[in-house]
This record gives structure tokens, C-alpha cells and sequence, in this order.
């Protein structure tokens, strides 16, 4: 299946979906609806919400509690757009104005805030202290990957470990609770439950690590942001990690110095590094392996077209120009 038809195949839900992301996002503070209209209606996948509704459906799931959670994923994962485009000082996000460059980094925080908030209200609204586990343990890990990433913002010792222990809280966890969710709201065995969480680690990690390569390699207009965004802001992602570990001493310190620095002074010598290094090579192979054992604990969900299209957005996030 393509993306178009993997988002036909759920079209029904994500109606719903977004019909009750408008509702909660009401409220009577006139900037709030603003600004949080403009992050929630900028675009974007919306793959979170989708794996989450996709999921539901692979288990068998035939209630509506599915639309609160593909809501509340969205919601959390707004917020921490927001939070993140501060934290980075970000002035473009899917090719508009990021909410803090109109806004201002105060009004942006405080909407990611009530996000949050308006996000654990709806949790509670689902009535399940098991769905409420999964999402507050969720957010809280997030908040540490966010920490995490401070800490490794240019310094050029970054592991490769380091760096994907990162990746699996930041962004790879809000993949395994949309996932999780879909099999606990079905009330599946514990091994199911663990199966469908391990579906979105996985998926989340093999999604931000192609970010990573696109983030050398991709189209600017078409990705939203500008080329080298991550290494102007001094992160050491996978494919810059590998080229210092592969380069000569030389070019070993030019690399050091960008990430210490931040900037692209000296992108042109970046770029070759890069190239002659195979660092997308390996951050492309890892993704791929990641994308492979996502698809392998599919196996315990009985064939449809819901877990085809789970398989096809594995292969999506790895072979995406944006």
C-alpha cells in the first residue's frame, strides 16, 4: 500500500479524529486558539495518531476509545513541537513560520502547556488507569530525552549509544504508546500488548534516523526547513557521530569544531565527510533494521488490511523524501 492508501484505509477514524482535536482545542483565551490552531493545522503527517487508530483496528477493535487516544497522541506530540522549537530557537517548521518566531517563545510555551494539560484531561475522559500508565510514563520520558539532547547539543564526545538512547525517548517513545494503546483498548494478552509496543519502538527509531539522513540529503522546500538545520544547532546526529569516527584526525577536528560551534561555515567540508565516510550509508542501514524487526512483531496479529497497512508505514518511514 502507498501512503494515500493506507490513510483511505483509516479516513473514516481520522475524520473523527480531527473533528475532536478542533473541539479540545477550544478555549476561552483568545491566543490559545490561535496559536494552537496554527501548530495543529500546519501540516503534517499525522502519523502518530494514525499508527494509533491502525493498531487499534489490527487487534480487533471495534469501540471509539481509539479516536481519544489518536487525539491525545496528537496533542502531546504538538506540545512538544512547540517546546522544542524554543528550546532550538527554530524559526521554520514544515515550510511556515514556527509559533514562537510569530508568537513569541513565552506565549509558546505556555500553549504547549495547556496541551499537555487539555491532553490529561482527555485521558481521563477514556476512564482507564492503564491507558493513563502508558501516557504520563510517555510524556514523562519524553521530558527526559528532551534533556538528554540538551546535554549531547554540541559536545562532539557523543556516542552512538548515547545518541540512540536519546532518539528511543524523544521520539520513539510517543511511537510505542500510539502502538501500545491499540492493544491494550482491545484488552489483548500481554504479549500482544508488548509485540504492538515494540511494533512502534522501532518504527519511531527507524523514522527519526531517516530524518537524520534527510536532514543532509532532502529537498529544503520539500522537507519544511533548511539543510543542515541540526548541525547549525550543534546536534550530533548518527551520520555526523559515524563521520568523526571514520574520518581523518584532520577532518575528525573540522566535524568536532561545527558541532562545538554550531553553524555551517564549513558545510562543503561537512558534506564530503559525510559522503566519502558512508555515514548515510550506516545511518540508512540502521533504519533498515530497525523498519525489519518493526514488521517481525506484526507476526502475532492475524492477517487484514489494517496490519498490511502497519507493514507498509514501517517501509514508508524508511524510503520517505520528507
Amino acid at each position: 500500500m502507498d501512503f494515500n492508501t493506507i490513510r483511505q484505509l483509516a479516513d473514516t477514524d481520522m475524520q473523527a479524529v480531527n473533528a475532536l482535536i478542533q473541539r479540545r482545542l477550544h478555549s476561552d483565551v483568545v491566543l490559545i486558539n490561535q496559536l494552537s490552531h496554527y501548530i495543529i493545522g500546519s501540516g503534517g503527517k499525522r502519523l502518530r495518531p494514525l499508527l494509533a487508530l491502525l493498531v487499534a483496528r489490527a487487534c480487533g477493535y471495534q469501540g471509539e476509545r481509539h479516536v481519544d487516544i489518536a487525539a491525545i497522541v496528537e496533542f502531546i506530540h504538538t506540545a512538544t513541537l512547540l517546546h522544542d522549537d524554543v528550546v532550538d530557537e527554530s524559526d521554520m517548521r514544515r515550510g511556515k513560520e514556527t509559533a514562537n518566531n510569530v508568537w513569541g517563545n513565552q506565549a509558546a510555551v505556555l500553549v504547549g502547556d495547556f496541551l499537555y494539560s487539555r491532553s490529561f484531561e482527555m485521558m481521563v475522559d477514556v476512564g482507564s488507569m492503564r491507558v493513563m500508565e502508558i501516557l504520563s510514563t510517555t510524556t514523562n520520558v519524553i521530558a527526559e530525552g528532551e534533556v538528554l539532547q540538551l546535554l549531547n547539543c554540541h559536545d562532539p564526545d557523543t556516542s552512538e549509544a548515547r545518541y540512540m538512547e536519546v532518539i528511543h525517548s524523544k521520539t520513539a517513545k510517543l511511537f510505542e504508546a500510539a502502538c501500545q494503546l491499540g492493544a491494550v483498548l482491545t484488552g489483548l494478552s500481554t504479549e500482544h500488548e508488548e509485540a504492538m509496543a515494540k511494533y512502534g519502538m522501532h518504527l519511531g527509531t527507524a523514522f527519526q534516523l531517516v530524518d537524520d539522513v534527510l536532514d543532509y540529503t532532502a529537498d529544503a522546500e520539500e522537507m519544511g526547513k533548511n539543510v543542515g538545520d541540526d548541525l547549525a544547532e550543534g546536534k550530533p546526529t548518527l551520520p555526523l557521530i559515524i563521520a568523526i569516527q571514520r574520518s581523518d584526525a584532520a577532518t575528525a577536528g573540522i566535524l568536532r569544531s561545527a558541532i562545538e560551534q554550531g553553524g555551517l561555515d564549513q558545510i562543503d567540508v561537512i558534506m564530503q565527510a559525510i559522503t566519502d565516510t558512508k555515514a548515510i550509508d550506516y545511518t540508512l542501514e540502521r533504519a533498515k533494521g530497525e523498519t525489519e524487526s518493526a514488521i517481525a512483531s506484526l507476526q502475532c496479529l492475524p492477517d487484514s488490511d489494517y496490519r498490511q497497512a502497519l507493514e507498509s508505514l514501517a517501509w514508508f518511514a524508511i524510503n520517505r523524501s520528507h
